[in-house]
């Protein structure tokens, strides 16, 4: 079955909208008249050409917002949870393909890098997830060999794609050209959904007698990193990016375990985690719990943190009054830096206006990698 954000089943469905347009106006002329036939054929060319343009643009619209990647993501079959999955020793990341990167200096991975299509294995919560880990040029090169490099996990919001990490946000390539002009040191991504379990969104949660997500990211995944690749073990060395849902957790990882990542990136994030028909029951009832994991709350009643945070937002994003409280609320030693667009709404366009800044601002809070 076509995937529900490939090119293929869009360029069908266009081809089959504009089909049934000029069919429909082809019979138009032959279905004149005042009987019930001919009322019912209008109608039904009417419906027709109708539903064919909503499914196209539909589509089309699916695949640039990544809303849902799969047939089963749309017709919420794959809601089962996590599976558990038996570790090999030295084995937590398998890599399952590879694809090249193009730029200016050309597609070598020496010069530009290389994406690796992976899934990483949580030793301690048993939860397998797909990434993309994109492998700066310097990664490759003689002078780096022996040099550990600083990690970003990049996450999407929900119901994201990873993939769109990739082609509409263009994250590796954002990152190769600020790494080329100085401002970002090399350094790894793995670009993610914080959806890893089924299609529920757990709001990276660690759901009481449920899946363990935010172990997940803050433990596991750091440990299969530095286990499977020359990534930093140095919490400080580690950050951690979103958008949307994404953002949020993003956020949440630095506020509530600093010693995993000391730096966060949050774009159009906000600050406590919603609940509803995608997420279910998140605290079991602990309010406690769900105190901890609302991030205005965490600025106003817990130690701050030594950690750096990043916020962005536009004058006419829905996050711009919360975003405003967060800013007020810091203490030191955390540290909270601002990105506002004059304007912008919650969707890639704004985003992708995001990350360059963004990522010049990670390059500030990294050290630098020095060849030998």
């Amino acid at each position: 079955m076509p995937s529900l954000t490939g090119t293929p089943i869009q360029i069908i469905a266009v081809v089959l909208a504009v089909l049934t347009f000029l069919a429909t106006m082809w019979l138009w002329p032959k279905l004149a008249g005042r009987g019930w036939r001919s009322w019912t054929g209008r109608v039904g060319a009417f419906l027709a050409a109708q539903v064919a343009l909503l499914v196209a643009m539909g589509l089309v619209a699916n695949s640039y917002f990544g809303f849902y990647t799969t047939w089963s993501d749309l017709l919420g079959t794959d809601g089962k949870p996590g599976t558990v999955v038996d570790q090999q020793p030295g084995k937590p990341v398998a890599v399952q393909g590879e694809q090249k990167v193009y730029s200016s200096q050309g597609s070598s991975r020496e010069r530009s890098g290389l994406i690796q299509q992976v899934e990483i294995k949580g030793a301690t919560t048993g939860i397998s997830s797909a990434a993309y880990v994109y492998l700066p040029p310097q990664y490759f090169q003689p002078g780096f060999a022996e040099r550990r490099f600083p990690m970003a996990l990049v996450l999407a919001g929900y119901p994201g794609s990873a993939e769109k990490l990739i082609s509409l946000m263009a994250y590796p390539a954002s990152a190769l050209a600020a790494v080329e002009a100085g401002k970002l040191p090399p350094t790894v991504l793995v670009m993610m959904r914080p959806t890893v379990v089924g299609n529920r969104d757990t709001e990276c949660i660690d759901i009481p007698n449920g899946p363990q997500v935010e172990t997940y990211f803050t433990e596991d995944l750091p440990k299969a990193l530095a286990s499977s690749y020359r990534v930093s073990e140095q919490p400080a060395q580690r950050a951690v990016i979103g958008n949307s849902t994404g953002g949020y957790c993003a956020l949440k990882f630095a506020l509530r375990k600093p010693d995993s990542y000391r730096t966060a990136i949050s774009l159009s994030g906000y600050y406590s985690a919603p609940q509803d028909a995608t997420t279910g029951d998140l605290f079991g009832g602990d309010q406690r719990l769900e105190q901890e994991n609302d991030l205005l709350w965490r600025l106003r009643n817990t130690p701050p943190p030594a950690v750096s945070l990043l916020l962005a937002t536009s004058y006419n994003e829905y996050n711009y009054p919360a975003t405003q409280q967060m800013v007020a609320a810091f203490r030191a030693p955390t540290k909270v830096a601002t990105i506002t667009l004059d304007s912008g709404g919650h969707n890639f366009h704004t985003w992708t206006r995001e990350i360059p800044p963004a990522l010049e601002w990670l390059g500030r809070q990294l050290t630098p990698v020095q060849p030998v």
